[in-house]
């Protein structure tokens, strides 16, 4: 440790640290612009110029290093007198255009002008003007004029997004910041350079010119799409929600959100709401009065279940659902006597599990990782925030491998990637274990042959201290998810890491926790949405169709059903399979808790009031319940069903387990057949991002394409622009082709999740490809 003295002030800071850092420690404010804690020193601004004992002039403290016994005045003349002078040369330049900035009561540099600024400006030559430029439809750089070149959005993009979106051109009062070739900013944590930006010259599009930031109250949320459980502020005016910007926390998301976590609040006040009840009579949709919908759903489980049994009735949940509503969805489901619940609707197969899956580390964890093994995941576009952590940690020198079905760009130093076909992934794995096992003297858990490519990830995972191997949504929803599992354990427990789940959904794990899945006389969502359906399903929180793990089965099963009764807060979720519309409230309309991917339960309060007749799931449920004569159903709050359903907190940890239920085994490719992996594209998870008008518009929502290895690419005679006609469980459709060459040979990347491939079948199988 080094001793300075800080404004009269003892301070003992770490070797290395700068007077910025002490000064931070020391609770003593030094104005500034450019310097950001999670970005590199720059010292472009010049506002935190200190004065520092023996030095001839004025010195930055962002980029001043600390000696024993340091003298440092930050209040002194010298000091104050150097950041006014700095604070006039800012404002030179500056358009005097407050009454109508964004930025306008959230300004830093407004703020610091205040305080050091002058009544008055010297300065009456032309100011200098800078043009707009269009970069996409969620940053606004309408106002480059007010830009004073800290370069913190393009350290950001450098350091944190890990792509270079925005540079700086020119010199001197030419300089200006732009993205160059006049690209679009298509990252998906692009939404970050506008909290970062201390003018007003980024600014939020959807956002703009809608309200006053002294107009917005603000209250604490949750995200409810990624796994990482985001804590969010959401600000919010007349009963509506008009912007979410990030809250603080290191141990989950540091000052970071995804795009979708700040964007996707435009579907809360979007049109497709559903704003009442709604039954279908005689083929068309009729609104109706609370009771009426309910007691019709009573009445038609109660139907069901005495013309063909208990087991006739099945539910699917979304684990986008809060623990309350799962919980008690699970119960009444389990209370008329079925077992059929589940919230895996992309899992390809039927496993029952009695562990709780989860990611098996702390996510600040992430960070620190000397080594990183990702199985298959798209990890960048699943999970943002996990992506970040990893990017963080490659940085510092960590070694990160993968097994995908391609070599996706996450934006990070690769030290081995292997590019398997999906029905070869398993052998992939086990030619790591034998790897691993040929290296410690002991038996491999499959016996195959081993791959260079998995010779260089045994050898990664061998060495290092800090070690993870990370399972993705790819990789869970697998056919043979539980032997990747078992080979991801055995490899986890020889080389001494963490074995764990990305997890999918903002509620992935509580909704194991509250048991919304099948038990062993139970059926799992691909048995209900494939050759057992149900006659009576209800849906939460999900359009099925476009969640499943097979949506051509899906749409069959779900039009053999004698009732579908869908749970959801918009009027077009299912609506050509339901014949219940019930409107129930998203996050911002209900309290209600998220388990994060690492069990952190973090529960919520609702944000504005329910819109029109919209009703929170749990209140329907227990409605519901009662209707239907269940006992345990008198809630009085959500609090009250979140203590039955998680119990102690504090036990959480000891219930989550990453057991495999299966032994490892490696299993034959599908042969001569191509096959297909699916992606679920960033804006196409769940119900709210598939609405949020300004993330449609991105680059990242664009109409799927269907990408082919060269050796395809080339049978099939294919130049740019081309289109083929993709196969699947007899029906096919037309999409745009793409030449991807670190795609494995047999494997075709054709997107789920998107209307415009919904006819296909299972995200994992055969797929046919032909020219158009």
């Amino acid at each position: 440790m080094i001793e300075i003295e800080l404004d009269g002030r003892k301070v003992e800071v770490t070797e290395g640290s700068t007077v910025m850092h002490a000064a931070d420690k020391a609770g003593t404010y030094i104005p500034h612009f450019c310097y950001h804690k999670k970005l590199s020193i720059a010292a472009n601004c010049r506002m935190c110029l200190v004065e520092v004992e023996k030095a001839p002039k004025p010195m930055p403290a962002c980029a001043t290093p600390v000696t024993q016994g340091m003298i440092v005045r930050t209040k002194s003349d010298k000091a104050l007198k150097a950041q006014q002078s700095v604070m006039e040369f800012l404002l030179i330049n500056h358009p005097l255009d407050c009454p109508i900035c964004d930025q306008g009561g959230e300004c830093q540099l407004q703020d610091l002008a205040v305080g050091y600024g002058k009544s008055a400006s010297r300065y009456d030559e032309e100011k200098r003007v800078v043009f707009h430029k269009e970069v996409g439809p969620l940053i606004s750089m309408q106002e480059m004029s007010r830009c004073i070149h800290c370069t913190r959005c393009v350290r950001f993009g450098q350091e944190v997004a890990g792509v270079m979106e925005l540079g700086m051109i020119h010199r001197g009062e030419h300089s200006e910041i732009t993205t160059v070739a006049g690209e679009t900013i298509d990252s998906e944590l692009s939404g970050n350079m506008i909290d970062i930006c201390p003018v007003g010259a980024l600014t939020s599009k959807p956002f703009r010119y809608s309200a006053r930031t002294w107009e917005l109250s603000r209250r604490k949320s949750v995200s409810p799409h990624d796994s990482t459980g985001a804590n969010l502020v959401v600000q919010v005016k007349a009963n509506q929600v008009m912007r979410v910007v990030p809250l603080e926390n290191e141990a989950v998301n540091e000052c970071w959100i995804a795009d979708r976590d700040r964007f996707g609040y435009e579907a809360l006040n979007g049109s497709q709401r559903l704003r009442a009840p709604m039954l279908k009579q005689g083929g068309q949709w009729v609104v109706v009065d609370w009771s009426t919908a309910l007691e019709y759903v009573a009445n038609g489980l109660q139907q069901v279940k005495a013309d063909h049994g208990a087991a006739a009735i099945g539910a699917l949940a979304s684990a986008h659902s809060t623990v309350e509503e799962l919980h008690l969805l699970a119960k009444l489901v389990r209370s008329l006597g079925s077992e059929n619940i589940d919230h895996r609707l992309r899992h390809a197969g039927a496993e029952a599990s009695a562990s709780v899956r989860w990611l098996g580390t702390s996510i600040a964890s992430l960070s620190t990782l000397d080594r990183a093994f990702v199985v298959g995941s798209f990890l960048r576009k699943d999970h943002p925030l996990f992506a970040q952590r990893l990017r963080q940690a490659a940085r510092r020198g960590a070694q990160v491998t993968a097994l995908n079905a391609l070599a996706d760009d996450w934006l990070m130093p690769m030290a081995q990637r292997i590019s398997a076909a999906p029905s070869a992934w398993v052998g992939a794995l086990a030619s790591v274990a034998a790897a691993v096992a040929q290296a410690k003297g002991v038996a491999a858990p499959v016996a195959v042959a081993i791959s260079a490519e998995a010779q260089s990830i045994a050898d990664s995972l061998l060495s290092g201290e800090r070690k993870a191997l990370l399972l993705g949504n790819a990789a869970a929803a697998h056919p043979q998810a539980e032997s990747l599992l078992a080979l991801a354990n055995w490899i986890a427990a020889q080389v001494g890491a963490s074995c764990g789940y990305l997890g999918a959904a903002a509620n992935s794990v509580g909704a194991q926790l509250v048991n919304a899945q099948p038990g062993v006389a139970g059926l799992s969502a691909a048995q209900m949405l494939g050759a057992q359906p149900r006659k009576a399903m209800l849906l939460m929180n999900t359009e099925a169709v476009l969640d499943a793990a097979d949506p051509q089965a899906a749409r069959s099963a779900l039009g053999r059903a004698q009732m579908v009764v869908s749970l959801s807060p918009f009027a077009d979720a299912n609506l050509d399979v339901a014949d219940v519309l019930l409107p129930i409230a998203p996050f911002s309309e209900t309290s209600g808790t998220f388990v994060n991917a690492e069990g952190r339960a973090q529960s919520f309060h609702g944000v504005v009031k329910p819109l029109a007749e919209t009703r929170p799931g749990w209140k329907v449920l227990r409605v519901l319940g009662s209707m239907l004569g269940v006992p345990g159903f008198g809630f009085e709050s959500s609090e009250e069903i979140k203590a039955e359903a998680l119990g102690d907190l504090s036990q959480l940890p000891g219930r989550l387990s990453n057991v495999a239920t299966a032994d490892a085994a490696a299993a034959a490719g599908q042969g001569g057949s191509f096959e297909r992996i699916a992606d679920v594209p960033i804006y196409s998870t769940d119900s709210l991002v598939r609405r949020a008008e300004a993330l449609q518009r991105t680059a990242d929502a664009a109409p799927p394409v269907a990408s082919l290895p060269t050796a395809l690419w080339q049978q099939l005679g294919l130049q740019s622009g081309a289109k083929v006609r993709v196969t699947q469980g007899g029906a096919s459709v037309v999409l745009p082709a793409r030449l991807d060459a670190t795609l494995a040979a047999s494997t075709v990347r054709v997107p789920a999740g998107h209307a415009d491939t919904a006819a296909l079948g299972a995200m994992f199988g055969a797929i046919g490809v032909e020219r158009a």
